[in-house]
């Protein structure tokens, strides 16, 4: 476990210094993976339609409830090292 959440942290620190920017759905997912990670199911009311990034990361994040946080952790750092 503790191998796996410094894994998650070097990812988290990679992601920034990413080559190249990734399109809109990458940033999604990379965004929804390290919330489940973090802070388990999403949690609040979705954003209302006005509010479309909002209620885009919203949704990204919810596609992702029950994963666990290991689960979520490995799927993030498989992603960021497919992008280096």
């Amino acid at each position: 476990m503790a191998d796996l959440k410094a894994r998650f942290e070097q990812a988290v620190a990679a992601s920034k210094a990413l080559p190249d920017k990734p399109d809109n759905m990458t940033l999604l997912k990379i965004y929804a993976l390290y919330k489940q990670a973090s802070s388990g199911d999403a949690e609040g009311k979705r954003p209302g339609f006005t509010d479309m990034v909002g209620r885009a990361k919203w949704d990204a994040w919810n596609e992702n409830k029950g994963k666990t946080s290991d689960a979520a952790m490995q799927e993030y750092v498989d992603l960021i090292e497919s992008l280096k």
